[in-house]
Parts: C-alpha cells; sequence; structure tokens
C-alpha cells in the first residue's frame, strides 16, 4: 500500500512536470496540440485501409503535417495514393488544422488557466480575439457557424458546378472535399492536376476564390464586417484599423498579382485561353499564391518572373487569425508605412489617419527578421540535401526551385513547381519542419522556446552610424 502511494505520488510529480509547462503558455500548448494530430494523422494515414498501395513512414508523416498545417504540398497524388478512406482522413486533419487546433487549445488555456502572462494574451488576441466586446464562448461561436455557413454555401455552388461531369456521389465528395480544403487555405485537391481542367470555368473559379479569400482575411474582420451589416458609405470610418488594413492589402494584393501574371504569362502559360479565360486564370492564381496551393496553370511551365513575383506573394501570406500562414498582410503593410513615413522624414507611421504604435512596429520588425532566418536557413539545407556538391553549371534552375519549394511550405501556400515528389528524405523532413513553422508562426514558436526575463536595469544609450 506504501509502495502504491509513493508510486502515485512519483508519477503525478511528473505529470505535474511536464504538463505544467504546457498550460502555462498558450505558445506551447498550441505546439504539443498540433504535434499531436500530427502523429495521429501519421498513423491513419499508414493505415491498410487509406492508402491504395503501401505508403511509406515518411510520405505519411510528409501528408499529414502538409494537411493540418493546411499547406498542400504533396509527395504523392492525393486523389490517385489514397483511398476513400485516407482522403476523408486528410480533410478531417485539413479541418482540424485549419481550425480545431487553435480553438481548441485557447479554450482549453482559458479554462485551466484563468489569469495568464501579457505575452499569453497578445498571443491569444492576434490569434483570434481581436474584438474585445466578444469573449471566450462568443468567439467559439462565431468561429463555428460562420465556418459551416460559408463552407456549406460553397459544398452546394460547387456541387451545381462539378454534377455537370460527375454522378451526385463523386460530385458530393468532390464539393465537401473542395470546399473545406479552398476554406481553410490547404490547396489539396483530389482532382487530376487540380484545376487545370476547370481554368475557365466561372462560376466553379470564382467560388474558390471567394471561399480562399475568406478563410485568409482572419475571423476578427470575418465578424466585424457581420457586425457592420448591411453595408452603407458610413460603414468604413466605423470599421477598425486592423479591418481596413487587411481588407486594403489584400485588395491591392489581389490586383496587383492578377495584373502582372496576366502580363508576364500572356504569351505563356496564358496563350492558349481565351481572353476571359486569361483575366479569370490570372486572378485565379494571384488568389491562390498568397494563402492556398490549388492551381489551374501549370507552375513549373511559368516565366521565372511570375515565379518571383509569387514567391513574394507567398512569403506574405494571409492576414491574421486566419487559416492562412506567411508574415500576415498587416506586417507587410507596417512594415511598408514605416519605410514610406521614414522616406518622408516622418516620425510617427500612420495609416487611415491612426498611428501605428512602437510595438506593432517592432514585433512586425521581429516577425520578418525570424522568417526570413527560417527561410535562408531552409533554403541552405535544401540546397545541400538536393543538391551537395554540384556545380552550378551542372545544376541550373535548382536554385530557383529550391526557393520556391521553401517559400511555399513557409507560407503554408503549397504551390510547387514539382519537385515536392522528388525531394530526399531529408528534403522532406526539411519543408517538413519549415511548414510547421509557418502554420504556427515564427513568432509563436519564439515564444514557445524562450524562458521569460526579467531585467531591473538598462544600459546607457549610444547612437551608431546606419546605413
Amino acid at each position: 500500500m506504501l509502495m502504491r502511494t509513493i508510486l502515485e505520488n512519483i508519477m503525478a510529480d511528473l505529470l505535474n512536470k511536464l504538463i505544467k509547462p504546457l498550460i502555462n503558455s498558450p505558445a506551447r500548448f498550441t505546439i504539443f496540440s498540433f504535434a499531436l494530430m500530427i502523429l495521429a494523422g501519421t498513423l491513419l494515414l499508414m493505415l491498410p485501409q487509406a492508402a491504395n498501395k503501401p505508403i511509406s513512414l515518411i510520405d505519411a508523416l510528409f501528408t499529414s503535417v502538409s494537411a493540418v498545417c493546411v499547406t498542400g504540398l504533396a509527395v504523392v497524388d492525393t486523389g490517385s495514393a489514397f483511398s476513400s478512406t485516407g482522403q476523408w482522413i486528410i480533410l478531417a486533419l485539413i479541418q482540424t488544422g485549419g481550425l480545431g487546433i487553435m480553438t481548441i487549445s485557447t479554450i482549453i488555456i482559458f479554462m485551466i488557466k484563468k489569469r495568464s502572462s501579457l505575452t499569453d494574451r497578445i498571443i491569444i488576441q492576434d490569434t483570434f480575439i481581436h474584438n474585445h466586446k466578444y469573449n471566450i464562448s462568443q468567439t467559439l461561436w462565431a468561429i463555428t457557424i460562420s465556418t459551416l455557413i460559408i463552407e456549406g454555401t460553397g459544398v452546394i455552388i460547387m456541387f451545381l458546378c462539378f454534377h455537370a461531369d460527375h454522378g451526385i456521389s463523386q460530385s458530393l465528395k468532390l464539393s465537401v472535399f473542395h470546399s473545406v480544403s479552398a476554406f481553410c487555405n490547404a490547396g489539396f485537391s483530389i482532382l487530376p492536376d487540380s484545376l487545370t481542367i476547370y481554368r475557365e470555368k466561372i462560376a466553379l473559379n470564382l467560388v474558390f476564390c471567394l471561399l480562399i479569400i475568406l478563410g485568409g482575411i482572419g475571423f476578427p474582420v470575418l465578424m466585424e464586417l457581420k457586425e457592420q451589416f448591411p453595408y452603407n458609405r458610413r460603414t468604413w470610418p466605423r470599421l477598425s484599423l486592423h479591418t481596413k488594413i487587411v481588407l486594403s492589402a489584400t485588395g491591392i494584393l489581389l490586383f496587383t498579382g492578377t495584373t502582372l501574371i496576366c502580363l508576364m504569362e500572356w504569351h505563356n502559360t496564358l496563350s492558349s485561353l481565351s481572353l476571359p479565360g486569361r483575366v479569370l486564370a490570372s486572378f485565379f492564381q494571384a488568389v491562390n499564391a498568397r494563402t492556398s496551393g490549388f492551381n489551374s496553370l501549370p507552375i513549373g511551365a511559368m516565366a521565372n518572373e511570375t515565379l518571383f513575383i509569387l514567391m513574394i506573394f507567398m512569403f506574405i501570406g494571409a492576414s491574421p487569425g486566419s487559416c492562412g500562414g506567411g508574415i500576415k498582410t498587416t506586417t507587410a503593410a507596417t512594415l511598408f508605412t514605416l519605410g514610406i513615413s521614414r522616406l518622408k522624414g516622418s516620425e510617427y507611421p500612420h495609416l487611415f489617419n491612426r498611428t501605428i504604435s512602437d510595438k506593432n512596429i517592432g514585433k512586425a520588425i521581429s516577425i520578418i527578421l525570424i522568417s526570413l532566418a527560417i527561410v535562408f536557413l531552409g533554403i541552405f539545407l535544401l540546397h545541400m540535401t538536393e543538391v551537395g556538391d554540384i556545380s552550378h553549371a551542372n545544376s541550373r534552375g535548382k536554385f530557383l526551385e529550391i526557393c520556391f519549394e521553401v517559400i511555399s511550405a513557409f507560407g503554408t501556400v503549397g504551390l510547387s513547381t514539382g519537385m515536392t515528389p522528388a525531394l530526399t528524405v531529408a528534403g522532406k523532413l526539411i519543408i517538413t519542419f519549415i511548414m510547421f513553422i509557418g502554420r504556427l508562426g515564427p513568432l509563436v514558436v519564439a515564444i514557445a522556446v524562450s524562458r521569460p526575463t526579467s531585467s531591473t536595469y538598462q544600459f546607457a544609450e549610444e547612437s551608431i552610424m546606419i546605413g
């Protein structure tokens, strides 16, 4: 009896030491939740019922990470390599990774730890609760209802589009899978060559784009727009600065991307399409380049300058509180505004008659620096594993392809020039790790692995020469 009590106390103490660091930090708990879901997904995808032919551990892990991190990069063809059971498992991982894990983690932390640190509150606020009028239960309810309504509407419209070419059951399967994948900005498709065969179907392309945009602007913006409905000429001034920046940045990026892709690919991948088809395909690719991995044009056949533009868009990514990755539109807008204000000689950067705080500027700079470090390290390591000591003369084109692959993984976009299936085992592991960091956000990972420190003193300031 005494020995049993001692063992129970030892186990309780051990569990407390393991669990306490997790529940004391939403960032660490979120990382743990994602890792646990990835492990479960890997095991499920390795079941005989999940694949049409045996799948290796590394390929199952890669697919699970890509699904949970809503990236869309694939080492095997989702439509042919996996059975219907495997495809539904992937869909569940996409839905859980896109919405569920972050939401559940936040709720559990609030339930277990009623008082959270300032850092924890910043993470939670930046994830979902930008509007302080909502508490956690209202946020959860709004997220759940909004998701069901948007994805359900997408299923209905897609079903009507797919039904012309497929039977009822297949059309329903395609509609459910792609509606969830589009709204979660995952980019997974069970169609051969993604949407290339449907690139001139206006209704289907537009519903994909609408779902991706809604999933990419973030729930705080969706909730605020819902509050302001119906819209009139007084709606814009009442919106928060966050919502104004997100909507403006999204609109500018979509217009710029559509225009540039159309101009640069006019005589290349767009040459066989009609005039409306060229504009539609350019717009579709501009939408997907920032957050999702669907494609209606062959990415590997695009011009180098187009791939470069796509890499910039993938690095920027979606908006805070959304299903997408990247440094986020608000981060890019903040840094751009800071640069413009400094060129004009203004000390305080401002947008829409509001000054951006030093705290937000510092955070934006931190995110960009950490993100660049991750991307540069990923590019360097992937060159070592995929090219090795082969001379530049014998590996022309590899540099651009590897850069594209790494940035796509970091931005959880999923576009690829075609090198993903040919990656070595080490290369797949590197891309897996980059997708994981890209989904969580570099700042969340940095906070999770860092220890809080406090300083009671500050060193004297001294100016240095810059530039």
